[in-house]
């Protein structure tokens, strides 16, 4: 974990680093909206933004931070743009669902692009072609990699299992993955596959959906930090070392979610917070797929 620049960020086994903060864009639609919250997010000090082919505002995103990198004096290579290949695109699509998400960006180069899920859309989770799908799809991001269309690749919502059967079988091993994070779900023995293999873990649903904001334990915590629930969630993530992607689409909490590197949370209630740990996922669950 590194703060050298102006904002904080971790070294991708690429040798590339990675901002701490990023804001998520699930869910964010149409123009207007995703130019708004790009614009507070580079006036907060955001420098990455998630996208993924599912959000469907991938050509939105790459307009907006067209338009608005010179108003910051910020150019390309400033800002660190990771999207995700759709389940429909898994398996032969897959280099022309990667292809798709660059020219619908048009920003030149993907620094992170990612297989979203490990399964197949149109197949039942058992079906035993999962397997050869994302062989196949981690195949055509790696030549992507070579050609440097995509700086760095990896996958989102793995197993443990999943993530064996790739170290196993990949020529360039995957840079990242990007699971749901928080609390009440610690993940332990994904984060230590990742630490194993060298590939960097990082959170999405911080907030549980929403749900955590109003746990007692963190609101306890928060009002001791005379900070948000919020931040406190996220400042838990990267207290550990674990990059974060808040989603909003309000300015006002987009800067709030911003404001996590000026204070520390203790190590008895890091503690506290870790202790709601219950297995609970409010998201995807893909121990199901083969």
């Amino acid at each position: 974990m590194s703060s050298s620049s102006s904002s904080p960020s971790v070294l991708l086994n690429t040798g590339v680093r990675m901002p701490l903060l990023g804001l998520g864009t699930y869910k964010l639609c149409g123009a207007e909206d995703v130019h708004r919250a790009v614009d507070a997010a580079l006036a907060a000090g955001y420098r990455s933004f998630d996208t993924a082919a599912v959000y469907r505002n991938e050509a939105d995103l790459g307009r907006a931070l067209r338009e608005l990198l010179p108003k910051y004096g910020l150019t390309r290579e400033d800002v660190f743009i990771t999207s995700k290949l759709g389940p429909k695109d898994q398996g032969e699509r897959a280099m022309e669902g990667a292809l798709r998400s660059l020219s619908e960006l048009d920003l030149g180069y993907i620094d992170l692009y990612l297989i979203h899920w490990p399964g197949t859309q149109g197949l039942v989770v058992a079906d035993q072609r999962n397997p050869g799908n994302r062989a196949q799809s981690w195949a055509a991001l790696e030549e992507l990699h070579g050609q440097g269309k995509l700086k760095a690749i990896g996958v989102s919502n793995y197993t443990p299992a999943h993530m064996r059967e790739l170290m196993q079988s990949c020529k360039v091993p995957p840079a990242l993955l990007q699971v749901e994070f928080h609390p009440r779900l610690c993940q332990a023995e994904l984060r230590s596959v990742c630490e194993e293999h060298s590939v960097c873990f990082q959170a999405y649903s911080s907030l549980g959906k929403g749900e955590l904001v109003t746990d007692p334990v963190v609101m306890e915590v928060a009002q001791e930090c005379g900070r948000t629930p919020a931040q406190v969630l996220l400042r838990w993530a990267v207290q550990q070392g674990v990059p974060v992607l808040p989603k909003s689409s309000h300015p006002g909490r987009v800067e709030e979610n911003a404001r996590l590197f000026d204070f520390t949370l203790s190590d008895s209630n890091m503690d506290r917070l870790s202790a709601l740990d219950c297995g609970h996922k409010y998201c995807w669950d893909a121990s199901e797929v083969a």
